[in-house]
């Protein structure tokens, strides 16, 4: 991956990530989970967590996916190493008592906002970062102050559409699924704030394409920035 930016605004490289079907789906309909990534993805997505020092996931998709964000080294045919930071961006503390997120199999930490009165175990780490909701500039900040300076962001559709339109990425891959999944209630790749004109679309610069399995990967960078930022 490319080197993290340096200054007072320091933040780890990011690394967005997630697999979509070819009409931007994420999962079925009211947000079950969708076998999207085929095992040439799943072993991709693996090689990345065993890279990166820490993984961000939106509680949205605790809830729905109870994730361990573990690395599923027998997919890559090696003995277990060390698991990356597990982040959680939960502005109000809902992640269950009961999620894998809060075993004690790996560092985690817990983003929260100032309202938010929720106590989570001691081995737990929290961040508070913004009043009402978590700001990920803020987030994104302090974890490269903890010394991350690798993070992938696996999703859901809101926390990929607050990183993507804020600019707040190096890379984004997305693995397309051959599979149409349609509806009105499944979540797509980007959420939030509707866009009315080109004047409020998020702009991409496509670097890659190639086929993985029976999909295809693409690879994206910042405008302008795309071809040097998505080099490994």
């Amino acid at each position: 991956m490319p080197p993290s930016p340096r200054g007072p605004t320091s933040r780890p490289t990011v690394w967005v990530n997630c697999a979509a079907s070819l009409d931007g789906r994420l999962a079925f309909a009211g947000g079950r989970r969708a076998p999207l990534s085929s095992p040439e993805d799943l072993e991709r997505v693996q090689r990345i967590r065993a890279e990166v020092d820490a993984i961000l996931v939106g509680v949205g998709t605790v809830l729905k996916d109870d994730p361990s964000l573990r690395v599923h080294w027998e997919l890559l045919h090696q003995v277990p190493g060390r698991n990356p930071t597990r982040v959680v961006v939960d502005s109000t503390g809902r992640t269950p008592a009961t999620a894998r997120i809060l075993d004690a199999s790996a560092p985690t930490i817990i983003a929260t906002s100032e309202r938010s009165t929720r106590a989570f175990p001691a081995h737990i780490r929290t961040i508070v970062a913004g009043a009402t909701r978590v700001d990920l500039r803020q987030l994104f900040s302090e974890l490269h102050g903890l010394g991350v300076r690798k993070l992938m962001v696996e999703g859901g559709s809101e926390v990929l559409s607050s990183v993507l339109r804020g600019g707040l990425f190096d890379r984004f891959t997305i693995y397309y699924a051959p599979v149409v999944i349609g509806g009105s209630s499944a979540p797509a790749v980007i959420a939030g704030p509707e866009t009315h004109g080109p004047d409020g679309w998020t702009g991409l610069e496509l670097v890659a394409l190639e086929r993985v399995g029976v999909g295809y990967l693409a690879t994206y960078g910042p405008p302008g920035r795309g071809a040097s930022q998505a080099k490994p």
